[in-house]
């Protein structure tokens, strides 16, 4: 793989580990000597009037200048990048677009063709303050309704000077869209609020609505994105705004680095299945390259939702989709610090700080900075804070709570409710608590402006965040950089996504349990200043660390370095299967071979989880499409056809006697023509005995293992937990494994082989391509051949131990390295073949001598000790002289495909079953216009 042109050393990162060691240690080197162009580009002119009254869920209530927004969203260097170079010899920086919600400039209209900016306070705006490692654009809906074409294009024109590209959404779009399945579905849902009665049932006019209103919306912003999309570009979706977005992207242009983050919680997987739309959104989010969220527990859920709701195959890594593979990772996200402490040190701030304190002097100062919102805890705070005056009346004189509650979706009934909740229960307290001259709670309806908060946060002596569910919550991080000297303590709730980055310096608390806050109030009140100084130094070294700036390189990084990983995995990815090709070379063909796998590759489709479904996939019933294609390639005289499957000879019996082919049932160890009886290939001498032990552990795994099943054949065991609970499966096979290898077939000459959830136990050399010999010397002999077999195709959905049977009919292999089921061929069997063939020499026939298959009996006359003499089954005596299975492929001749596995030592790819009946309905037209 080629090395990162922008690293100074010359050693090529040969891992991902290595690679993104790499590109931090050069990230902290540009942070620590910017070039000079960077450090011009950090001086703004411009200025920008700052509008205090808005906030986001993060409660980053400070409001950034103009000039810091302009620089922090426009920024500078690639890494990993496509390699476009300026004139001086330096990379360029790498696109990036930013695509939001809402633009992080407000826009008021003065006229038809006037407009005034504002910037807007936000998690995200916040985040990516200071950043300047990429060339950024901003995305979004500009928060107001511009009906007329005048009005957008001014509007359009002055966003660009900010490098911000406006959505316009109507009032309906916004109301269905924005109001409705964002605010009343997703939301709530997403931080644990269930959803609202009257939008429960997919068939109500209300969510279904809004629901397309939402996926319309998705698409409005994709067609923006497409607009201003370059080759090579990052695009950056945030929030569940846009949880569709990244599947329209990726239908637009495959090749797009698309990145998804939510800036919310993720519930566990019981909450989303809720949901109607659940696997909608979720296989939507799964089309982008790198999902990312503030925590594991997020992260986990997520998963998790994948794998129980879709019956994805969740890997540390992420989510695996038919080798697809979507990385799922924690990026907490962080504050620009500096920019606090920087405002710690002006005069007015200084200033606002001694008359705080002259204000509250004598008392102990607890602050509380949140938005009024339910999720925020407000009233579980105050009832604790009245537990602790209760339980603690020397200190109703000595602390004073500030709450700074700042009013959001005042218009929605529930926050009006809240609102006269609050006020009522402040009231009550200092009530019953205050006296003529001080009352115990400040509460302020209003937000402050970033000075303002900043001094608080300053002179603070206790943060109280009780939030009950928060995706990150960056107060507890603004608190924690303005207390340098004061080392004030944090009070954190564990539902809020911080507490995994600051739970070890901040007392972690359940805002539920009000009596539990009320304690953690006293003990912080009391706490001893070295205790102090070591929870502060342990948070503050946090803070300083994970920074908006490292949130936001870390994750372009990660992503930038998933694309190519997935680039080294598409290189292990067959090519899908050229049909025409195929049907072409097959039209030319004279003697045809098709081997065909029946699970997953000929059966019906049913439900991955198995809803209305796991009959069916225990009964295993061919598919309904493909039976008339496949009964006009059994009556091919040209074309052999033979369906080689792990499964009993009953279910094939069920399923294939009524067609002209050959049935090789438990991997091969059984064969007949349809209109023949069945015959075995399984050696005499095969060790059978441990079959009843292992019979036994299978019976007890199954009982305890609800919606599992095993299967029990003659030469093999098949524990099967598709239906069970992914997580309570993969425990129960781990201890099934351990199981076996210490007891049952510690000494047995057995493979086990794992599944994607199933466990089967065979005896030692039953393998697909280990049978695929004897089953074509079978036919050889049955057919009376008079020309090899000049084309062959093999499809199937094999098990990697399987997957020999695809290299089995590889030409290209050496003759001097025979595979474990093919070698060169003896001398002797020019006796056996037909004279028309046995006669053949020159080139044709040293081809045709690579190319020959090695038969049973040709393999004890090359090797007496290995001699296997086949047992008759039925009392039916095979020949000893069963004839070679003689092949005369050209390398374009042979197709081997794997059906939905990606990841396969087969030629080519074919996505499902489906495919599998259009390809077999192409060759049957073939067959039948012959």
């Amino acid at each position: 793989m080629p090395g990162n042109k922008y690293n100074c050393s010359p050693v090529t990162p040969r891992t991902r580990l290595e690679r993104l060691l790499r590109e931090r240690e050069r990230r902290k080197s540009n942070r620590c000597f910017p070039s000079s162009e960077e450090a011009r580009d950090c001086n703004g002119e411009a200025e920008i009037h700052v509008n205090d009254s808005c906030s986001t869920e993060n409660n980053n209530l400070g409001l950034p200048r103009e000039e810091e927004f302009l620089n922090g969203v426009a920024a500078a260097r690639t890494f990993l990048a496509d390699g476009c170079q300026r004139q001086d010899g330096r990379p360029s920086k790498q696109r990036l677009l930013v695509v939001a919600n809402r633009l992080p400039v407000s826009a008021i209209r003065r006229g038809e063709d006037s407009w005034q900016l504002e910037v807007s306070a936000g998690g995200l705006v916040t985040a990516l303050l200071g950043l300047k490692e990429f060339d950024a654009k901003w995305i979004g809906w500009a928060g107001v309704n511009v009906p007329d074409e005048v009005g957008q294009r001014a509007l359009t024109n002055a966003l660009a000077e900010k490098r911000c590209i406006p959505i316009f959404l109507d009032e309906e779009m916004v109301h269905q869209y924005y109001n409705g399945y964002c605010n009343n579905i997703l939301w709530p849902l997403f931080h644990y609020l269930g959803i609202p009665q009257e939008d429960r049932l997919a068939t109500t006019r209300s969510f279904q609505s809004q629901f397309d209103a939402y996926k319309k919306a998705n698409q409005m912003f994709a067609e923006v994105v497409k607009e201003h999309y370059k080759e090579g570009d990052v695009v950056w979706c945030h929030d569940y705004h846009l949880m569709f977005l990244p599947k329209y992207l990726k239908e637009y242009n495959n090749k797009m680095k698309v990145g998804w983050f939510l800036h919310t919680p993720f519930p566990s997987s019981e909450i989303h299945r809720m949901l109607p739309s659940r696997s909608e959104l979720l296989r939507s989010v799964l089309a982008a390259d790198l999902v990312g969220f503030h925590t594991y527990d997020y992260a986990r859920h997520f998963v998790s939702a994948c794998t129980r709701i879709l019956g994805l195959e969740g890997t540390p890594e992420g989510v695996e989709d038919q080798g697809k593979l979507t990385r799922v990772a924690a990026f907490p996200i962080g504050i620009d610090y500096e920019r606090f402490i920087r405002a710690l040190e002006l005069p007015q701030v200084q200033n606002h700080m001694k008359e705080l304190k002259q204000r509250f002097a004598g008392r102990k100062v607890m602050l509380g900075v949140d938005r009024l919102d339910m999720i925020k805890g407000i009233p579980q705070k105050i009832l604790a804070f009245e537990k602790f005056l209760e339980e603690n009346p020397h200190w109703r004189d000595r602390v004073v709570l500030l709450q700074i509650a700042v009013p959001t979706r005042t218009d929605v009934p529930e926050y009006q409710k809240l609102t006269s909740q609050v006020h009522e229960i402040v009231g009550r307290i200092n009530g019953k608590f205050g006296t003529l001259t001080a009352v115990p709670i400040h509460h302020l309806d209003r937000s402050l402006d970033f000075h303002a908060l900043c001094a608080l946060y300053a002179i603070t002596d206790v943060a109280l965040v009780t939030s009950l569910r928060d995706g990150m919550n960056l107060v507890s991080y603004e608190f924690v950089a303005c207390q340098a000297s004061n080392k004030g303590v944090l009070i954190l709730s564990e539902f809020a996504g911080a507490a995994q980055s600051l739970g070890a310096g901040a007392i972690l608390v359940n805002p539920w349990n009000v009596t539990e806050v009320a304690a953690s109030i006293s003990y912080a009140l009391e706490m001893p200043a070295d205790e102090r100084e070591k929870r502060h130094q342990h948070n503050f070294k946090h803070v300083t660390t994970h920074t908006s700036q490292e949130w936001a390189a870390t994750f372009v990084s990660e992503l930038n370095d998933t694309i190519v990983e997935a680039q080294l995995r598409t290189r292990q990815v067959p090519p899908l299967l050229p049909t025409e090709i195929a049907v072409d070379r097959y039209l030319k063909s004279s003697n045809r071979l098709v081997i065909l796998g029946f699970n997953s590759a000929l059966t019906e489709p049913v439900d991955a989880l198995g809803r209305n479904g796991q009959l069916k996939e225990m009964e295993l019933k061919l598919h309904p499409d493909i039976k008339e294609p496949l009964r006009k390639l059994c009556d091919d005289p040209k074309t052999t056809i033979v369906v080689l499957s792990g499964s009993e000879r009953a279910v094939l019996d069920d399923n294939f006697s009524e067609y002209n082919m050959w049935l090789a049932a438990e991997h091969g160890m059984f064969l007949r023509h349809t209109n023949g009886e069945w015959m075995t290939t399984m050696p005499e001498n095969l060790c059978m005995d441990w079959v009843d032990s292992v019979k036994h552990v299978f019976e007890y795994f199954t009982e305890r293992t609800p919606r599992s099943h095993f299967e029990h054949r003659e030469t093999s065991l098949v524990w099967n937990y598709k239906y069970a609970d992914v997580e309570f499966g993969r425990i129960q096979a781990r201890d099934m494994l351990q199981h076996l290898w210490t007891g049952p077939i510690s000494n047995a000459s057995v493979d086990v082989v794992r599944g994607g959830r199933s466990v089967e136990v065979r005896a030692v050399g039953v393998t697909k391509g280990a049978a695929i010999d004897r089953i074509l010397g079978e036919i050889v002999h049955h057919k009376g051949m008079k020309s090899p077999i000049d084309y062959v195709l093999c499809i199937g959905h094999f098990l990697a131990k399987d997957e020999d049977v695809y290299t089995f009919f590889e030409p290209e292999l050496p003759c001097d390295s025979p595979p474990p089921a093919r070698a060169m061929v003896a001398n002797h069997v020019k006796a056996s073949m037909p004279n028309n063939l046995a006669s053949q020499s020159g080139p044709r026939a040293s081809r045709l001598k690579k190319q020959r298959s090695l038969s049973t009996l040709e393999k004890k006359e090359t090797n007496p000790g290995s001699a296997i003499a086949l047992q008759p089954m039925l009392q039916d005596k095979m020949p000893l002289h069963e004839g070679a299975s003689v092949l005369d492929l050209k390398g374009d001749n042979y197709f081997s495909c794997s059906v939905g596995r990606k990841r396969s030592n087969a030629r080519y790819l074919l996505g499902s079953a489906d495919s599998v009946v259009s390809l077999l309905k192409d060759l049957a037209q073939c067959s039948s216009s012959n």
